[in-house]
């Protein structure tokens, strides 16, 4: 069984800091009071929104600790390692395809945006790994179980935002970093308890 290098830990643990540290600092640097419960994350990034660069290379940190961790993640499934990825691929998109001025619609960023929130809400399904154990302690969070579960918890979270996002609901802005937020932390969990189990096995071993 492959190992999740230290670095692996590192882009882990960046992806979620990064995402919210990155829309928090970016909304408190606007010139007007800026609703996260109301608006949306994209808002932060567009065209014509002061000091975007804030949420754009937020972004951009995002995308590449996505790809960092799906490529640490010795230990998943390759196939949900690779949707992983896609959905860390799509998040470099998102930043690389800004909402236009004005508000103005953008297929290119709604494509890429919707394709990393599907990819990163689905990649534990793919990832799960039957009777794979670190040495011989079998890692639960990348079982069957534990991975439909959490995939089924994303899409929940996901299909709120969607819902709110269709139906022009006043909560867009929350379900939106609701279903990011756990997206980022998801792989992050991920890795503390594969090499949590790893260390369990190989206490001297580096990491």
């Amino acid at each position: 069984m492959g190992r999740v290098p230290w670095w692996g830990l590192v882009s882990s643990f960046a992806a979620p800091v990064l995402l919210i540290g990155g829309w928090t600092l970016a909304a408190s640097a606007q010139p007007v009071p800026f609703d996260a419960v109301v608006r949306t994350i994209s808002e932060l990034a567009a065209r014509d929104t002061p000091h975007r660069w804030l949420m754009t290379s937020a972004l951009v940190g995002v995308g590449l600790a996505h790809l960092s961790t799906a490529w640490a993640l010795a230990p998943a499934a390759t196939a949900g390692r690779i949707t992983h990825g896609l959905g860390g691929l799509a998040t470099l998109l998102v930043a690389a395809f800004p909402l236009p001025a004005g508000g103005r619609f953008s297929s290119a960023h709604t494509a890429a945006a919707t394709v990393a929130f599907v990819s990163l809400a689905v990649w534990p399904a793919f990832a799960w790994t039957p009777g794979r154990a670190a040495g011989q302690v079998v890692v639960a969070v990348l079982g069957p179980r534990v991975s439909a579960a959490a995939t089924g918890a994303l899409l929940l979270t996901l299909a709120w935002f969607f819902t709110e996002l269709l139906m022009g609901g006043q909560r867009v802005g929350l379900a939106e970093r609701v279903a990011a937020g756990a997206q980022a932390v998801w792989p992050l969990a991920v890795v503390l308890s594969v090499r949590r189990a790893q260390r369990q096995v190989s206490p001297d071993s580096p990491m």
